[in-house]
């Protein structure tokens, strides 16, 4: 198919902010983990499908299949859509406790 650029699981943009290597990255609508470290304008590659353990308030309570949200500000995962403002990227794949500090999350891609 001579259209077809490439599968798509790992995107690689420019950096919008300093990232290290396993931060998540969130451009627009499209989310994905960082493959490396990137300062500010330096190309970043992201990996956008996969199961990946991510940080969460320890307060936060998840299920095997709820849904899981990035609260950018904070750079965690979440349970909390924040009335819409923080973009869904994934599902827990794991129970997430109160009190634990982190969930595995299959990304949507």
């Amino acid at each position: 198919m001579k259209n077809y650029v490439q599968p798509g699981e790992n995107i690689t943009l420019t950096a919008a902010a300093a990232s290290s290597s396993g931060d998540g990255v969130l451009v627009g609508s499209l989310f994905g983990i960082a493959a490396g470290d990137a300062e500010i304008g330096d190309t970043l590659t992201i990996v956008t499908e996969g199961v990946f353990e991510m940080p969460k308030p320890a307060t936060d309570v998840l299920a095997v299949g709820d849904p899981v949200y990035w609260d950018a500000s904070g750079k965690l995962a979440t349970a909390d859509d924040d009335s819409g403002s923080n973009a869904e990227i994934g599902v827990a794949v794991t129970t997430a406790a109160n009190p634990s500090s982190s969930v595995r999350v299959r990304l949507n891609g």
